[in-house]
């Protein structure tokens, strides 16, 4: 609510509206935390997973690259100015 001085237009002085609760019981807060802990602990578990798979994801990465490297010709690579 503003209360705004006529004469001058200026606000002399406002209330806030209420602030709405986020639960309405104590009961309904914790499940809340509860279920936010739940997500913390399952990102955290997909986090471990991916860290170890991350080893054997390189190593299929490197073995790749090993296996082009052996594939591409010998010598130093063609470029375009060079063949003028």
């Amino acid at each position: 609510m503003l209360r705004i001085d006529r004469a001058t237009g200026l606000v002399v002085s406002h209330t806030p509206a209420p602030r709405k609760r986020m639960f309405e019981d104590l009961e309904t807060a914790a499940q809340a935390m509860r279920a936010q802990d739940e997500r913390k602990e399952s990102i955290f578990r997909q986090s471990v997973d991916a860290e170890k798979n991350k080893e054997d994801l390189f190593e299929k990465k490197f073995a790749e690259a090993l296996r082009k490297a052996k594939d591409a010709p010998e010598g130093k690579p063609l470029r375009e100015f060079d063949l003028d």
